[in-house]
C-alpha cells in the first residue's frame, strides 16, 4: 500500500512494509464498504484461512500504528501543551486590558478637571527650558576655543571649521551680542581663524607633494611602483559646463556638491534655531569608524577605503552632504583628503590667500624635491656600490634596445680569442665613450634618474589637478573667498576673474613650474646652458621677448648650447590678503628663489648632449600622463611643453651633432691604412663568430658598430628614427662605395674579372650547384646530370677563350686573392647585420619615409644595402673561383704540342702540376682563416672539371704519346688528387671521378685496337665521339691503327 511509505517504521522492522504493501489498496478507501469482503468470507470455501488472514492483517496494522503513536508521542504532547499556555496569555492579556482601559478613564477625568492649570506649567516650562538652552549656549560658546585647539591638534580640521562657523553664527544670534563675556570669545575665534587656515595651509601643502599621512605614496606602498593613476576628462553635470577628471567626478554626480555642499558655497550647519549640541551623531559609532579607517591605512592594503565607510579626519564632524558626499565616493584617499582640505579653505573663504601662498612655494618646493631625489638616488647607488652588488651587472635593463646592440658593445670589450681587441677600433671610430654609448651605463643611469623624478613629478601634478579642478569649479560657482557664515550670492566669473579670485592658482600654473623645472634639470643632465633660467618669471618672460627674435639656436655652439625656455611661469597677481599673510611669515620658510643647479653630475657617470637620447622616452612617458590627467579644457598645455622643448633639442642640436661626429668617424674607419687590410697572426680555421676571432676587416667591423650605435639611437628615439637610418644609409652607401673601391683595385685587368662580368658566364655560374652557398644565390636547384652540363659548358667557355692566358691576365698577388676572401666574408658579416638591424628599426621610420614628400622615388631601406653587400661579396668569391679555373688553364697549357714520350716510369708530376698543387695549398692556407669551408670548396671546387676538361682536350694537340707518358698524366692526376683531398670541406667525389675520368680516358691508350673499338661499343656514352676520335689521332708508338679506323670509330658511334 503505497499510502503508507511515509510512516516512521523502525529500520529493523522493515518487513511490516512488505506486509503493508501485500493489503489491498481497498482497505484503505476514504469511503470504507465492509459488504462485499463479509459477502467475501461467507461465500469462501475457506472461511477459516481468509478469517485468518485479516486477523494477521489486522495485527500487521496495529502495530504500524503503534509505532507510529510512538514516534509522533512527545510532538503530540507538546503540542497541547503550546495551546495551553497561548489560551493562558489570552486570558491574561484579556484581563491587563480591561485593567488599562479604567486607569485610562480615571485620567481623562482627572485632566479634564485641571486643564487652564497644565497649560500654564507648559508654557512656564517652556520659557525656562529656552534660558535654560541660551545659558548652555553661552556656556558651550566659551569652550568653543579649546574645543577647536584640540581639534586642530588631532587634524580634524572639517569639525573645527564647522565648530567654528556655528559658533559664529551663534555670535551673531540676537541675544548673545550684548553678553560682554562673549567679546574675548569673539577675539579668539578671530585669532584661531588665522591659525587654522596656517594649519590647512601647511597640510595641504604636505598632502600636494605627497609628503602627508594620506598621500598617495604613503597609502600605495604595495602598489607597482611605475602604475601612476590616470585622469579622463568627462562632461561636467547640469549644475555645470566645465569637463571634470575622475577625481571630481564622483563627487559632482554623487551629490551634485550637494547644491549646499560644495556648489554654492551657502554652509548649512546641522542646528536649528532653538540651538542644539555641536555633536550631532554618536560618538561610539564615529569612534568605531575612526578604528577601522586608522586600521585600514596603518595595514596598507588598499588605497581606497571601503564604500560608505566614513574617513578617520571626518570623525568628529558633524554629518551634512559634503561628508555624505565623501563617504559615499570611490575616490582614492588621498583625493578624499584633498577636496576636504579644499572645502576647508572655502568655508573659511581663504582660497585666494591659499592659491597665492602655493603659487609662491611651488618652484622652491620642486626644487628641492628634485635635488632631494638625486641625494637620496646618489645614496643609494653607493650603498649598492658598497656593497658589491654592482659587479658585472649592467644598468642598460630600462633602455628597450635590440638584442644585437648589447652584443655589439660586449664585442667592443672583449678580446677575440685571436689576440687582437676591437675595443681600439671601436674608440677610435665612435664619437662617444662606452659609458655614452646606447646601452651605456650613462645613458642607463639618466634614464632610471629621469624615471624616478618624472614619476614623482606626475604623482605631485596629480594632486594639483585635483585641487586645480575643485577651486576651478568652485570660482566658476560662487565667491568663495568669503566665509561661508555670512550670506552670498552665487558669482558666475570668467576664466580671468576664476585666476584672480583663486589667488592666480589653476591648473596650468603648476604645470608651467613643473615643465620648466624638468627642462632646467635635463639642460644640466645635457651640459645646455639654457638662458633666462631665472626663477623670476617676469624677468625671464622679458628676456625671453626680447631675444627669442634674435636668436637662432642653430648658430649655438657644440658645447655650450643656448637656447631659450619655450614656457615661462605665469606671472601671478597676489592679492592683497595674501601679500600680507606671505609678510607674516608663510613665506619665509621658502628656500631662495634663485637656483644653484641640481646636483646630478654626482649620480651620473657622465654628462653630455648624447644624452638627450635617454631622455627623450621619459620626457614622453612623462607627458602621455600629464596629457592623460588633464580635463579637455586644458588638454593643448603641453602642447609647447616639455616634449616639445625635448624633440626641438634632438632635431636642431643632437641630430646635426650626431651627423658630424658619426660621418668623421666613418671617413676615419673607411680611410685608415688598415681598414681593408686582412688580419695578420689569425688563427689556422675559420670562425663564425667575432667573439671567437672572425677576422673582419678593421674598416668593415668599425662601420657595423658605428650602424648599431645610429640605430640604437634610433630605437631610444622613434620619433627620429626616419632621419637616423638616414644616416646609416649615407654611412653605409660611402662604406659600399669604399669597399667597391678596394675590390676593383684587386681585380682590374684581370681575366677573372671580365669573364665574370660577361652575361652567358654570369648565367651559368648562377644556375651552378656550387653556388648555393653564396651570400646571395639566385640560382635554383638543379640536377646533376644539369650541374655537370653546366660545368663541363664553363669548361669549354674556358678552354676556348680567344687568345692564350698569360701570367699578366692572372692575380699573382696572394695577398690580393686573401683580401678579396676577407672583403667577401666581411661584405658578408655587415650585410647580416644591416639585415637584422634593419628588422629591429621601429616602424614609424619606413612609414616616415614612405610618406616623404620630399623624395621622388621611394627611399632605399636598409634591405637593399644588405643585398648590395651580400652582392659584392658574390662578386669576390666568383672571382677567387674563375680565378683559381684560369690557373688552372694557364697551367695546363703546357700539355699542348708536346710529346709524352718517357723512357721510365713516374716517380714526380710534372713541374706544371707542382706549381699548381703548391700554389692550391698555398692561396688554401692563406684563406683559410678568411672564408668558410664551404666557401673554401666553392672558390677551389671548380679546378677539377677544368684540369680534366683540360687534359681529355690537350691530346687532340699531342704530337705522340707512350706508355711512360700515359703513366706521367695518371701520376700528375694524383698529385692533384691529392692536393685538392688537403682541403678541409671539399667534395672528395666530385674530385675523384673527375680524375678517375682523366685517367681512365689516358688508359685507353694502352689498348690495342679491337680492345679500344670494344670498349667503345660498350662505352659509347662516357666520352665523346670528339674525344673517342683523339684517342685514334694520336701518335702511340708500338700501337697498331689501321687506315679505315676512323670511319669505323663512326660506324660504331652511329649505332
Amino acid at each position: 500500500m503505497g499510502i503508507f511509505n511515509g510512516l516512521p517504521v523502525p529500520s529493523d522492522k522493515t518487513y511490516l512494509r512488505e506486509e503493508l504493501a501485500r493489503i489491498d489498496e481497498s482497505w484503505a478507501a476514504a469511503r470504507f464498504d465492509s459488504l462485499p469482503h463479509v459477502v467475501h468470507i461467507l461465500t469462501s470455501k475457506d472461511r477459516e484461512g481468509d478469517i485468518h488472514v485479516l486477523r494477521e492483517q489486522s495485527d500487521v496494522v496495529e502495530e504500524v500504528v503503534d509505532e507510529v503513536v510512538h514516534a509522533y508521542h512527545g510532538g503530540f504532547n507538546k503540542a497541547i501543551q503550546n495551546y495551553s499556555q497561548i489560551l493562558r496569555l489570552f486570558s491574561e492579556s484579556t484581563d491587563k486590558i480591561g485593567d488599562l482601559k479604567h486607569d485610562l478613564a480615571e485620567a481623562k477625568q482627572s485632566l479634564g478637571a485641571r486643564n487652564k492649570q497644565l497649560h500654564q506649567l507648559w508654557y512656564r516650562s517652556v520659557t525656562l527650558r529656552h534660558i535654560i538652552s541660551l545659558l548652555d549656549q553661552i556656556e558651550g560658546i566659551a569652550k568653543v576655543p579649546s574645543r577647536i585647539e584640540k581639534l586642530i591638534a588631532d587634524k580634524q580640521f572639517y569639525a573645527a571649521i564647522q565648530v567654528y562657523l556655528q559658533s559664529s553664527l551663534m555670535l551673531e544670534r540676537e541675544g548673545l551680542q550684548t553678553v560682554g563675556a562673549l567679546q574675548d570669545v569673539r577675539s579668539e575665534l578671530t585669532k584661531l581663524r588665522g591659525a587654522l587656515f596656517f594649519k590647512i595651509l601647511d597640510d595641504l601643502h604636505a598632502h600636494l607633494y605627497n609628503r602627508g599621512e594620506y598621500s598617495s605614496v604613503a597609502s600605495s606602498i604595495n602598489e607597482r611602483d611605475d602604475e601612476v593613476p590616470t585622469t579622463t576628462a568627462v562632461a561636467a553635470s547640469q549644475m555645470s559646463s566645465q569637463p571634470l577628471s575622475r577625481r571630481t567626478r564622483t563627487l559632482k554626480g554623487d551629490s551634485q556638491f550637494g547644491a549646499r555642499g560644495l556648489t554654492n558655497g551657502s554652509y548649512r550647519t546641522a542646528s536649528n534655531d532653538e540651538g542644539s549640541s555641536f555633536d550631532g551623531h554618536d560618538e561610539e559609532d564615529s569612534v568605531e569608524h575612526d578604528e577601522a579607517t586608522t586600521d585600514t591605512v596603518r595595514n596598507g592594503t588598499d588605497s581606497k577605503l571601503l564604500s560608505y565607510q566614513l574617513p578617520p579626519w571626518l570623525s568628529d564632524s558633524t554629518p551634512d552632504e559634503f561628508i555624505e558626499a565623501v563617504r559615499k565616493s570611490d575616490d582614492p584617499l588621498h583625493v578624499k583628503y584633498l577636496q576636504t582640505l579644499v572645502q576647508c579653505l572655502c568655508m573659511l573663504g581663504k582660497v585666494a590667500a591659499a592659491g597665492a601662498i602655493i603659487c609662491q612655494k611651488l618652484r622652491p618646493t620642486i626644487h628641492e624635491i628634485i635635488v632631494s631625489k638625486i641625494k637620496a638616488h646618489m645614496e643609494t647607488t653607493n650603498l649598492s656600490k658598497s656593497a658589491g652588488s654592482q659587479g658585472d651587472r649592467t644598468l642598460a635593463a630600462g633602455l628597450h634596445f635590440m638584442k644585437g646592440q648589447s652584443e655589439a658593445y660586449r664585442l667592443s670589450k672583449e678580446k677575440p680569442q685571436n689576440g687582437i681587441s676591437n675595443s681600439g677600433t671601436h674608440l677610435a671610430v665612435s664619437p662617444v665613450s662606452p659609458l655614452m654609448a646606447p646601452g651605456g651605463k650613462a645613458q642607463a643611469a639618466a634614464k632610471e634618474l629621469l624615471d624616478s623624478i618624472l614619476d614623482t613629478i606626475v604623482k605631485i601634478f596629480e594632486n594639483h589637478v585635483v585641487i586645480g579642478e575643485l577651486l576651478e569649479l568652485k570660482a566658476s560657482q560662487h565667491d568663495i573667498n568669503t566665509p561661508k557664515s555670512l550670506p552670498t550670492d552665487v558669482n558666475w566669473n570668467t576664466d580671468s576673474e576664476a585666476s584672480q579670485v583663486t589667488g592666480g592658482y589653476t591648473i596650468s600654473f603648476p604645470l608651467t613650474v613643473l615643465q620648466s623645472e624638468c627642462q632646467q634639470l635635463i639642460c644640466e643632465i645635457l651640459r645646455a646652458t639654457p638662458e633666462a633660467a631665472s626663477a623670476d618669471a617676469a624677468a625671464q618672460t622679458a628676456k625671453h621677448a626680447k631675444k627669442s627674435s634674435k636668436k637662432d639656436k642653430r648658430d649655438a655652439p657644440e658645447d655650450g648650447l643656448t637656447f631659450t625656455f619655450r614656457f615661462t611661469d605665469a606671472t601671478v597677481s597676489i592679492s592683497n590678503q595674501g601679500a600680507d599673510l606671505i609678510r607674516q611669515g608663510w613665506g619665509r620658510r621658502a628656500p631662495n628663489a634663485s637656483q644653484e643647479g641640481y646636483g646630478s653630475a654626482a649620480v651620473l657617470p657622465e654628462q653630455g648632449i648624447y644624452l638627450a637620447a635617454s631622455i627623450y622616452r621619459p620626457v614622453l612617458q612623462f607627458t602621455d600622463k600629464i596629457t592623460s590627467m588633464l580635463p579637455k579644457k586644458h588638454s593643448q598645455l603641453v602642447n609647447d611643453g616639455l616634449l616639445t622643448f625635448t624633440e626641438n633639442f634632438v632635431k636642431d642640436h643632437l641630430l646635426p651633432t650626431m651627423f658630424v661626429d658619426y660621418r668623421k668617424g666613418v671617413q676615419q674607419a673607411i680611410s685608415s691604412p688598415a681598414a681593408f687590410r686582412p688580419r695578420a697572426h689569425t688563427t689556422t680555421t675559420y670562425t663564425p663568430t667575432v667573439e671567437k676571432g672572425r677576422p673582419i676587416l678593421q674598416g668593415l667591423l668599425a662601420i657595423d658598430l658605428l650602424a648599431k650605435e645610429v640605430l640604437g639611437w634610433a630605437q631610444a628615439m622613434p620619433k627620429f628614427a626616419t632621419d637616423l637610418v638616414k644616416y646609416v644609409q649615407t654611412f653605409l652607401e660611402r662604406t659600399f662605395e669604399r669597399c667597391r673601391a678596394s675590390y676593383t683595385e684587386a681585380v682590374l685587368e684581370k681575366q677573372s674579372y671580365m669573364l665574370i662580368g660577361r652575361h652567358d658566364i654570369e648565367k651559368l655560374m648562377r644556375v651552378e650547384a656550387a653556388s648555393a652557398c653564396l651570400p646571395s644565390s639566385l640560382g635554383h636547384a638543379v640536377s646533376h646530370s644539369e650541374s655537370v652540363g653546366i660545368e663541363v659548358e664553363l669548361s669549354k667557355i674556358f678552354l676556348t677563350l680567344p687568345t692564350t692566358i698569360k701570367q699578366e691576365n692572372l692575380i699573382r698577388d696572394d695577398n690580393k686573392l686573401i683580401l678579396l676572401a676577407s672583403l667577401s666574408d666581411s661584405l658578408e658579416y655587415v650585410a647580416d647585420s644591416i639585415e637584422r638591424l634593419g628588422q629591429a628599426v621601429p616602424c614609424a621610420a619606413s612609414q616616415a619615409e614612405g610618406n616623404s614628400k620630399n623624395q621622388a622615388a621611394s627611399p632605399r631601406n636598409l634591405a637593399s644595402f644588405a643585398d648590395e653587400y651580400r652582392k659584392l661579396a658574390t662578386d669576390c668569391l666568383k672571382n677567387l673561383r674563375v680565378e683559381m679555373q684560369l690557373e688552372t688553364v694557364f697551367h695546363f697549357q703546357e700539355m699542348t704540342n708536346r710529346e709524352y714520350l718517357e723512357d721510365e716510369d713516374a716517380e714526380e708530376p710534372d713541374d706544371y702540376v707542382i706549381s699548381l698543387t703548391s700554389q692550391i695549398t698555398r692561396r688554401d692556407e692563406g684563406m683559410a682563416p678568411f672564408i668558410s669551408g664551404e666557401k673554401r670548396n666553392y672558390v677551389f671546387g671548380g679546378i677539377c672539371g677544368v684540369a680534366a676538361h683540360a687534359s681529355i682536350k690537350a691530346l687532340a694537340d699531342m704530337r705522340s704519346i707512350n706508355l711512360f707518358g700515359v703513366q706521367q698524366i695518371c701520376r700528375n692526376t694524383i698529385a692533384l688528387e691529392q692536393a685538392m683531398a688537403a682541403i678541409p670541406y671539399i667534395d672528395g667525389e666530385s674530385v675523384q671521378q673527375n680524375l678517375d675520368r682523366v685517367r681512365t680516358y689516358f688508359e685507353l691508350l694502352n689498348m690495342p685496337f679491337e680492345a679500344l673499338l670494344a670498349f667503345i661499343a660498350e662505352h659509347d656514352q662516357m666520352f665523346t665521339p670528339t674525344e673517342y676520335s683523339n684517342l685514334l689521332k694520336v701518335n702511340v708508338p708500338g700501337r697498331d691503327t689501321p687506315p679505315d679506323a676512323q670511319s669505323r670509330l663512326l660506324e660504331i658511334l652511329s649505332h
